[in-house]
C-alpha cells in the first residue's frame, strides 16, 4: 500500500480517481488546487503524486518544480486533456515520472502508480545503500585517520597505495600520503628494516611481526617504532599488496630506559629503598670527592662493585683501579704487594718490584677485608693515609702516592677494636664516609631484577635464550634466605642455565635446598658438638659460623669456604685469627 496524493481541479475526476487507488488499497489524499497540494506535501510523506497540468492558478508543472526544488524524490506523473510533444518534454525534463492522457482508465491510473512505487521503492533502497556506503566510508576514512598507529598499504611493486594520517607524519610526508610513490622514495632513513619486511610479506605472503626500529626523522627527532607487515587481500581472497603498521613507542621506550637506569647503576642492579639510597650517595655526594670510603657488607653482597662504582664515578675514572684482597696473603706477603721492596729484601727478592700503591698512582685502591690486616701493617697503613707516602720493604726513601683509599670488610671494626685488634686511629682514618650494603634477605624486592640482570649475561655467555624464571621457580627464589647473598643468586641462576633447555627456568631447574625451602646452612650438623652451635646465616659472631660450618662439612675446608662465599686462602686465614681448632676424636 502506497500514499498517494491526487491534485485534481474538476471534483467527479478527483472522487473518481480516489476510488480507483482506494480500491487497490492505497492510502488517498486529494487536493482541488496548487496552494492546498504544497499544504499536504508540508504536512505528510507521500510516495506518489498525481497532477493535473490544467489547475487554477499555477499549474501541474509548477507543483512539478515546486516538488523538485524541495529535494523531494517521489515519483510525479502528470494528466493532461491534449497531450503534446511540447508539454510532454517539459514534464520529462522537470523530472517527471510519467503522464496519463485523459481519459484516465482504472487500469492505466493503477499500473502508473504500481510501477510509479515500486520504482520509487527502488530509488530509495539505493539512496539508501549509497548514503549507508557513504556514511560507512567516512567512518572508515575517521578511524583511519585518527588511530595513533602509522598505516600504510603497499601495492605488489612496492608502491604506497594510501597512509594514514599518522603513517604520513611518520614518514614525513607533509603535504600527501605519497600515494603511486615507491615506499623506497617516501621512507626516512632508519627504515631499510620495513621496506625489508615488506618485501618480505609480499615475497612469502607472511606477516612479520612486531620489530623494533629506531628512526631519525632529522637531527632532533628521532623515535622508537615497533614495526608490523601482514598482507593485503581483497574481497575475492587475491593478494594484492601489504599493510605496513608503525606503532609510536618513543615516550614509553624513554621511560622505560629512565625507569631502566634508576634501577641500575653501572653493575649494581636495585629498586630497594637501600640500594637506591647508595647509588645516590655515590652519584650525588661521592663522584666529586676523592674521601676515603668504607664499605660494611656481609660476603657476596657486592662490595666490590660499589668500590667500581665509586671510582668510575670520580674524577680518577681515567685512572687505574686495583683491588687487594688483604685476607688472601700472609703478612709479609701482602706487605711487599701493598709497598712493594727492593732486591735483596728478604729471601726470594731477586729483583725491585712495585707495590699496588705505586701501581695505583692517579687512580684507587680497594683493600678488601681491611679487617683481617695485622697490626704492623695497620700502623704502615695509617702513615699512607696521613702523609701520603711510603717505603718499599727494604728501602729507606718514602715514596709519595696519589691515590684514592677504598675498604671494605664484612667484619665489625668496631668490637676489634674493643677486642685491641685493630687501631682505633686507623678506623677514624677510613671510616671517612660508610657506605652499609644491606644483605640480599633485606632487599628481596631487588631479586627479580637481578635474575634479569644474570639472564641477559648469561644468554650471551652460553648461547640461549632464556626470557627469564618462571613463576614457580620466582616463588623459591623470593622464599630463599641467601645466606651466600648476591654471589650465591648468581650461582644459582648459572647453575639453572646449565640445566635448562626451555624457553624459562622452571623451579626443577634450581638446586634441591631451595626447592625444598632448606637452609642448610642453619642447621646442626648430625653429632655436632654442644656450643660448636647452627647459627642462622646473619646470626651469632663470624667465628661461630665458621665453627658451624666446618662442623657441618667434617671440616672441609674448600666446602666451607664455598659454602660461606669466601676463598679457601680466606678462611684459612680466619681460622688461624680465631685460633679454631679441630675437635679431637
Amino acid at each position: 500500500m502506497a500514499r498517494v496524493l491526487i491534485v485534481e481541479d474538476e471534483p467527479v475526476s478527483r472522487l473518481t480517481f480516489g476510488e480507483f487507488l482506494k480500491a487497490a488499497e492505497h492510502d488517498v489524499v486529494a487536493a482541488e488546487d496548487y496552494a492546498q497540494a504544497v499544504g499536504h506535501l508540508c504536512e505528510m510523506e507521500f510516495d506518489v503524486v498525481i497532477t493535473d497540468i490544467l489547475l487554477p492558478g499555477k499549474t501541474g508543472i509548477d507543483l512539478l518544480r515546486t516538488v523538485r526544488s524541495r529535494g523531494l524524490k517521489m515519483p510525479v506523473v502528470v494528466i493532461t486533456g491534449e497531450p503534446t510533444v511540447e508539454t510532454a518534454s517539459e514534464a520529462v525534463r522537470l523530472g517527471a515520472f510519467d503522464y496519463l492522457p485523459k481519459p484516465v482508465t482504472r487500469e492505466g491510473l493503477k499500473r502508473v502508480v504500481r510501477l510509479a512505487v515500486d520504482r520509487y521503492g527502488i530509488s530509495q533502497e539505493r539512496d539508501h545503500y549509497a548514503e549507508q556506503t557513504d556514511m560507512y566510508r567516512r567512518d572508515l576514512e575517521a578511524i583511519f585517520n585518527s588511530v595513533k598507529e602509522g598505516i600504510i598499504t603497499v601495492d605488489a611493486d612496492m608502491r604506497v597505495r594510501q597512509a594514514n594520517s599518522a603513517g604520513a607524519a611518520m614518514l614525513g610526508l607533509a603535504d600527501d600520503d605519497g600515494a603511486g610513490r615507491r615506499f623506497a622514495e617516501v621512507a626516512p632513513t632508519g627504515l631499510d628494516a620495513a621496506q625489508r619486511a615488506l618485501e618480505k610479506t609480499l615475497e612469502s605472503h607472511e606477516a612479520v611481526m612486531e620489530q623494533h626500529v629506531e628512526v631519525r626523522l632529522s637531527a632532533e627527532d628521532e623515535k622508537v617504532l615497533v614495526m608490523s607487515t601482514t598482507p593485503l587481500v581483497n574481497e575475492q581472497g587475491a593478494f594484492t599488496g601489504a599493510v605496513l603498521v608503525l606503532r609510536d613507542i618513543t615516550r614509553l621506550s624513554r621511560l622505560e630506559k629512565q625507569i631502566e637506569e634508576s634501577q641500575q647503576y653501572r653493575s649494581m642492579v636495585g629498586r630497594s629503598a637501600g640500594m637506591q639510597a647508595i647509588f645516590r650517595l655515590i652519584r650525588e655526594d661521592l663522584a666529586e670527592t676523592d674521601s676515603t670510603v668504607l664499605i660494611y657488607g656481609e660476603s657476596g653482597t657486592g662490595k666490590e662493585l660499589v668500590a667500581s662504582a665509586l671510582h668510575h664515578a670520580s674524577l680518577r675514572a681515567k685512572g687505574p683501579f686495583l683491588r687487594v684482597n688483604c685476607a688472601a696473603l700472609s703478612e709479609n706477603l701482602l706487605e711487599s704487594e701493598l709497598f712493594g721492596h727492593v732486591k735483596g729484601a728478604f729471601t726470594g727478592a731477586v729483583k725491585d718490584r712495585i707495590g699496588r700503591f705505586e701501581a695505583a698512582e692517579g687512580g684507587t685502591i680497594l683493600l678488601d677485608e681491611i679487617g683481617d690486616i695485622s697490626p704492623r701493617l695497620q700502623l704502615r697503613l695509617l702513615r699512607v693515609l696521613q702523609e701520603r707516602e711510603f717505603e718499599r720493604v727494604g728501602a729507606s726513601i718514602p715514596i709519595s702516592c696519589d691515590v684514592r683509599v677504598i675498604a671494605s670488610t664484612n667484619r665489625d671494626l668496631v668490637q676489634k677494636i674493643r677486642d685491641g685488634e685493630f687501631r682505633q686511629d686507623l678506623y677514624f682514618r677510613l671510616n671517612v664516609v660508610r657506605i652499609d650494603l644491606p644483605p640480599l634477605r633485606e632487599r628481596k624486592s631487588d631479586i627479580p631484577l637481578l635474575v634479569e640482570s644474570f639472564c641477559r649475561r648469561f644468554n650471551r655467555q652460553f648461547k640461549k635464550e632464556i626470557t627469564g624464571a618462571g613463576p614457580d621457580a620466582m616463588r623459591v627464589l623470593m622464599d630463599h634466605p641467601w645466606p651466600g647473598n648476591v654471589r650465591e643468586l648468581e650461582n644459582c641462576i648459572e647453575r639453572a642455565f646449565i640445566v635448562c633447555r626451555g624457553p624459562q627456568i622452571q623451579a626443577s631447574h634450581l638446586p634441591r635446598e631451595l626447592i625444598e625451602g632448606r637452609n642448610e646452612f642453619a642447621e646442626q650438623a648430625p653429632g655436632a658438638a654442644p656450643g660448636a652451635a647452627s647459627a642462622a646465616p646473619g646470626q651469632g659472631t663470624e667465628q661461630e659460623r665458621i665453627v658451624a660450618i666446618l662442623t657441618q662439612t667434617d671440616w672441609n675446608v674448600a666446602k666451607a669456604a664455598r659454602i660461606l662465599g669466601v676463598a679457601r686462602n680466606t678462611l684459612y686465614q680466619k681460622i688461624k685469627t680465631f685460633d679454631i681448632a679441630r675437635p679431637q676424636g
